[in-house]
C-alpha cells in the first residue's frame, strides 16, 4: 500500500510542477533529497554499529540480564507468554529504555534483537504472537520521557526553548502508549483476532508455515497429510 502512496506523491509532484512551470524545482529537490537520504543512511551506520556493540558488551557483562530482572514485574504483566529467563526480556528492556530517552536510532537494533528473540517462541513463521504484537504496539506508541533527538534537532535551529517540548511529549506519548496497550489486549481477546483462531484459519487455508527454530514447549500439531501451499509454490518456482 505504501508503494502506491509514494508513487502517487511522485506523480502529483511531477504533474503539479509541469502545470505550474516549476519542473526544474521539482528535479532539483529530487536530487537534493536523494543525496540527503544517502547521508542519513550512512550516518545511521555508525549509530547502529555503536549500539549493537554496546548491547553485546552489556550482554557479556551480565547487565542485560540484570536490567531484565529489574523490570520483570512489568514484563510479566505485558508479556505473560515470555519466560522470565528468556533473552527477549533483556532485549526488550534495552529497547524500552532507549525509547524512553527518545533515542529512536539507538532503539532500532534493540527492537530488532527483541523481535528476533521473540520469534524463537513463535511456532509459526507467518503469524505474529501476542507478545510480538504487544512489542510492536509499544514500539509504535512508546512513552518518551526525554526526547533527546527532538531536543537536539530543535537546539540546532533555535537557541532558547529547545526543551520546552518535554511536558507535551510525556503527556502525548503516555496517552498513546496506554491506548495502544489497551486495544492490543482487547483485540487479543476478541474471536476474530485471537492467535489460536488465526492459526486455525491458516491451517484450513493450507498456508500455515512452521517455524523450525521454535524452542517452546507447545509446537503446533498439524493434521495428518498437511501440506503448505507456499512450500508447493516455492518448489514450482524453482
Amino acid at each position: 500500500m505504501m508503494n502506491y502512496i509514494w508513487v502517487a506523491f511522485v506523480l502529483v509532484a511531477v504533474v503539479a510542477g509541469g502545470a505550474t512551470g516549476h519542473m526544474n524545482d521539482v528535479l532539483n529537490n529530487l536530487f537534493d533529497f536523494a543525496s540527503t537520504a544517502v547521508d542519513i543512511a550512512l550516518g545511521l551506520i555508525g549509530i547502529m554499529a555503536f549500539f549493537c556493540g554496546l548491547m553485546k558488551v552489556m550482554e557479556r557483562a551480565g547487565l542485560c540480564e540484570k536490567l531484565g530482572k529489574a523490570i520483570a514485574p512489568l514484563m510479566r504483566l505485558l508479556f505473560p507468554e515470555v519466560p522470565a529467563d528468556h533473552p527477549a526480556n533483556s532485549a526488550m528492556a534495552l529497547y524500552f529504555a532507549a525509547n524512553i530517552l527518545g533515542i529512536g536510532n539507538a532503539a532500532t537494533p534493540f527492537g530488532l534483537k527483541a523481535m528476533q528473540e521473540l520469534q524463537t517462541l513463535n511456532p509459526t513463521k507467518n503469524i505474529a504472537t501476542n507478545a510480538q504484537c504487544m512489542l510492536l504496539a509499544i514500539a509504535t506508541t512508546s512513552i518518551t520521557l526525554i526526547p533527546v533527538t527532538a531536543i537536539g534537532l530543535r537546539a540546532g535551529v533555535q537557541t532558547d526553548g529547545a526543551a520546552e517540548i518535554i511536558a507535551p511529549v510525556i503527556i502525548a506519548t503516555t496517552i498513546s502508549t496506554v491506548t495502544g496497550v489497551f486495544f492490543t489486549i482487547l483485540f487479543q481477546k476478541m474471536g476474530n483476532w485471537k492467535w489460536e483462531n488465526a492459526v486455525a484459519k491458516e491451517i484450513a487455508a493450507g498456508t500455515l508455515e512452521i517455524n523450525e527454530n521454535y524452542i517452546g514447549k507447545d509446537p503446533i500439531q498439524l493434521p495428518e497429510g498437511y501440506k503448505c501451499v507456499n512450500d508447493e509454490e516455492e518448489k514450482v518456482s524453482w
